[in-house]
This record gives C-alpha cells, structure tokens and sequence, in this order.
C-alpha cells in the first residue's frame, strides 16, 4: 500500500523469511558460527536457543544455504511427532525408503544405520537439524539421544542440532536429561539486538528495497527499540506499521508519536489498561511526595544521630568495581583518556578478565580491527558483518581450537572470550612472544598466555581470501568463491575496496576491471580469466604480503 509513496521496489519490514533481506548481526554471525561448526565438525549436539522473534529460523535458512556439498541434511520443522513418526520424517528427509504401512522403531533406526553408514563410506556426513526444539516430548528427546550412538570406531555417524526457544534451554537441564545434556558439544543463547543493532537493522532492510535508510528519525528508532527490546520480529511489525501510519498522514518521516500509535495498534496495547495504569501511577506520584517530605524534614535529625553507631555496628560493604571508582580520579572528558586506554601499559596494572569486560571489546571492533590489518577500507557507518567483508575480496573463517592449532595457522585472528553469563567479548589476537608466555592483542597489549585461556573457550574467527582457483577459466555471469578470490586480488592490485550486493557474482563492472587489468598486461581483452589472464593473476596472488603473527623477544 505505500510502496509507491516511498518508492520502495519491495515491502522493507515482512515477517516473512526473506533471505534478501537478511542482516547478520555479530550476535547472529556468532550464532551462525556455532551452527557451521555443528556441520563441520562430527559428534554430539549442537544446541541454539533464543527469544521468540530473535531470528532462530533465519539463521536456520542461512545456514542451509552455506553447507558444503558432501552433507546431508533432514530438516525437522514441527518436531510435535512421537517417536516412531520422529524417525519416519528423517528418513523421508535422506530419502529413505521404507514400508509405509509396516515400520516400527527398530527397522527405521536399522534402515537409517545403514544409510548412514554407506554415506560415511562415500565421503558424505549427515545432519539432523530440529526447529522448534522446546516442543519435543521427553521420549523424543530421550530417543534422539540414542542416535547419537550410530557411529564407527572413530567418528559419529549423525550430528545433531536443536533449534528452539528459552524453554529447551531449561528443559536440557532437567535431571533425566543429563546424558543428552553432557553430549551438547556448542551451545548459543541468541540475545536480542542492541540499540546501535537495531539502528542499522533498520536502514539494513530499507537500502534493500531501495528505501531512504533515514526515514525513521534517530527519536523514533530509540523507540522502536524500546518497545520492541531489540526483537527483529516485533522491530518489523512496528517499522510496517509506522510507514502505514506515516502514509495515511501523508508524511514522509517516521517520528516517535507515530511510532507510538503504531504500538498501541500492534502490541496488543488497549484503553482498558489506562485507568489501572494511571491509577499506579498516582500511587507512585503520592509515594514519592511522602518520601520527599520524610527525607527533608525527618532525615537530617535522625541519620545526624545515628550516623555513628550505624558506623560501628554495621559497616558498609562496598562491590569491588565502587572501590575502584573511588581511588580513579574523576573522569576527564579529554581523548587522551581514551586514547590511553588501551596502551601495553594500562594493561599490566589490570588482570586480564577486567581488560577484556568492557563492551568496547564487540566483534564488530574486532572486525574493523581485522580489516585495518588487511588494509581495506572501513563503511562510514562503521558497521561491519561479514557480508561487508566479503565485498572486499576476504571472507569469514570460522572455527574452533586448540592455543596450538592457533599458533599454526599464524594468521591475525579474532578470539571469543567467555566471561560470567551469556555475554562474550572479542579481541583481536596479533602475535606472541618468543617463548610462547605472552600473548599480543591490537594495539600492544600483552598479557600472560595462561591468564588469556581461561577465558578462551576455543573459537575463532579469521578473514582470509578464498584459496586459489584451480581452474582454467572464470567467467562473466558466474557465481562462485572463484569470483570472491578474483575480487579479492584486484582490490589488492588497485588498492581499493568496491563495495557490491552480491561480492561471488562476476558483475558487469568486474568484467570492466578484468579488461583494465588485461590492458595494463597486454592481454587480450576479453573480460574473461582465461588461461593467460589466470597465469598473471596467480603469480601476483603468490607474491602478496599476508599479515602474519608478530613473533617478539
């Protein structure tokens, strides 16, 4: 109804599942992550749990579209089945065949032991992926479990990964699910969207269908925020309905009020609710005139006299963080505080876990430090995914491992580390000292090793250019890792960073570039790498200088 009047080419806020419109946020990167390592690395479960709304399915549908060739996936989307039916779904998934009208549960898991087991012999691996996890019954649970023990001497057969909400997170700890407990090898809790998230979710979907990205005011966005708690789902819902409020009043910015009107029509929010609501807070207003003429006539008198034996007979014990606030001088409003921050120096007075707590420490900045490693060129917005990433030329590497695997792939990379809670923190490992007991984040900060791994939990995440291509040919139109490796190159030829939608297709300005290229080599100007353009391109893509880890005395 108001596409035509915001010139959009698509509806910008749908509820739908809409891959064009994805926006990975760094807790969606992240969630993602753990659910490539489920696919990657065979055994036990892999557990994802969030919020209704958060975007559990989304990253399921991701998820589908970057599984390696040789995986087998059953996807399992109303998992409100008993056992038998559970088993039948699977095997109709792997395509399966089997008695439809004589099968119980010990030739479906014999038939499903044999497909298993013949596709480990062909190289392939297979996945059980559940959505909507919270829903499946005691039994289920107890039976998928049991799957997990098809396996050879050295691998599991079948890896298994639950998608649902908060519920199965509780569920998983009950008492008679410990086994299956104990076997969940990665598990992530999917929180809603910060502020700044939200903010860029926001322009995210309107720059797809070609929209304005400041529509919404900055007002109005901190108050979809509110309203919504940072939940993709009812962040749409409001974005959708304020843009038809804006249309109906034939206005072309969203404001805080139009917001809120669109609250009132979409959360449920009724009239019936205001006398109680303003009834509490005449309740509250009475309160607060009672504790205002307390604190200025009866308080000074009384706190004078018994300031003293409060003192002595109860001692105030202060939190370690108020301590600290009292011995730091006051705060300056000055950029060399904060540039001061992060120096080798600072760093030894702290212990690592009080370093690294502190939400400067976002993947988002360790992006952005990562990509300054690389020397390529920063978005003004300052917000960086690994779709941006990728219009680069580099990609995102995920993965999980041991403080020796990371020394061996001797890359710049990007730690997770896991404090109390669910919150994480990132930090960009650059080097070590020669004797492997010092550990080198961005900007020189040092700190033992040891202090660093407690709070390591193995995973990982590095930008690297895709593999050389061993092929004879990349062509125009093409779409494949081939055309990110060849972007990749040429920006690092011209030094430069293009950004594009779509950084695996072979567009009409990369044939430009590659025409450019061959110019400037004397090669025939086709557009296309072939054998000729292929061989320059390779002997460049050796020559580069990668950023390695910085070995010091």
């Amino acid at each position: 109804m108001y596409n035509q009047y915001f010139h959009f080419s698509e509806l910008p806020f749908s509820i739908a599942t809409d891959p064009h419109f994805v926006y990975m946020s760094p807790r969606h990167q992240e969630g993602l992550a753990h659910l490539l390592y489920g696919i990657n690395f065979g055994g036990g479960f892999v557990a994802l749990t969030g919020e209704v709304g958060t975007g559990k399915t989304t990253l399921c549908h991701c998820l589908l579209q970057k599984i390696p060739e040789n995986i087998d996936i059953a996807l399992i989307l109303n998992p409100k089945l008993n056992a038998v039916e559970l088993l039948a779904t699977i095997c109709d998934e792997l395509g399966i065949s089997y008695d439809k009208n004589q099968h119980s549960l010990k030739n479906l898991i014999d038939l499903l032991n044999q497909h298993l087991l013949t596709g480990h012999a062909n190289g392939r691996r297979t996945v059980l992926l559940i959505d909507e996890a919270q829903n499946l019954s005691m039994e289920v649970l107890e039976q998928i479990r049991l799957l997990t023990n098809l396996e050879t001497n050295k691998t599991k057969l079948l890896q298994i990964i639950l998608v649902g909400q908060p519920e199965l997170k509780e569920s998983l700890k009950r008492q008679d699910l410990r086994q299956l407990n104990q076997r969940i090898t990665a598990r992530y809790h999917l929180l809603p969207l910060s502020l700044n998230e939200t903010r860029a979710y926001i322009r995210h979907r309107l720059t797809v269908c070609n929209g304005r990205p400041d529509i919404f005011k900055e007002s109005a966005i901190r108050k979809i925020y509110q309203l919504s708690s940072g939940i993709p789902r009812m962040i749409n819902i409001l974005c959708d309905r304020a843009l038809l409020g804006a249309y109906s009043t034939n206005t072309h910015v969203i404001t805080p009020a139009i917001v809120s009107a669109a609250a009132h029509e979409t959360l449920a929010f009724t009239d019936k609710k205001f006398p109680y609501q303003a009834a509490l807070f005449g309740l509250l207003f009475l309160g607060c005139i009672a504790a205002g003429v307390y604190f200025r006539m009866v308080w000074p008198k009384a706190s004078h006299q018994t300031a003293i034996n409060f003192t002595k007979t109860s001692p105030v014990i202060q939190t370690k963080s108020e301590i600290i606030s009292q011995l730091l001088p006051p705060v300056q409003k000055e950029p060399l505080l904060i540039e001061t921050f992060n120096t080798a120096a600072v760093a030894k007075t702290k212990t690592f876990h009080d370093w690294i707590n502190n939400p400067d420490y976002s993947l988002n900045a360790a992006l952005i430090g990562t990509l300054t490693l690389w020397d390529k060129s920063i978005p003004e917005s300052n917000q960086v995914d690994c779709h941006y990433v990728e219009t680069t030329g580099l990609r995102c590497a995920f993965g999980k491992a041991n403080w020796k695997d990371m020394l061996a792939i001797n890359h710049p990379a990007i730690l997770e580390f896991s404090l109390a809670g669910e919150e994480k923190f990132y930090a960009l490992l650059t080097g070590f000292g020669q004797n492997q007991s010092v550990i080198h984040f961005k900007d020189n900060t040092t700190f033992p090793v040891a202090d660093a791994l407690k709070y390591w939990d193995g995973y990982y995440l590095i930008l690297e250019p895709p593999p050389i291509p061993d092929v004879k040919m990349i062509r125009p139109r093409e779409t494949s890792e081939h055309v990110l490796w060849l972007r990749h190159l040429l920006n690092s030829i011209d030094r430069k960073t293009e950004a594009v939608e779509q950084p695996r297709f072979y567009d009409d300005k990369l044939v430009a570039r590659v025409m450019n290229f061959q110019h400037q080599h004397q090669l025939p100007e086709d557009g296309k790498v072939g054998e000729k353009t292929m061989f320059h391109l390779k002997n460049i893509a050796q020559a580069l200088n990668l950023p390695h880890l910085e070995i010091t005395d």
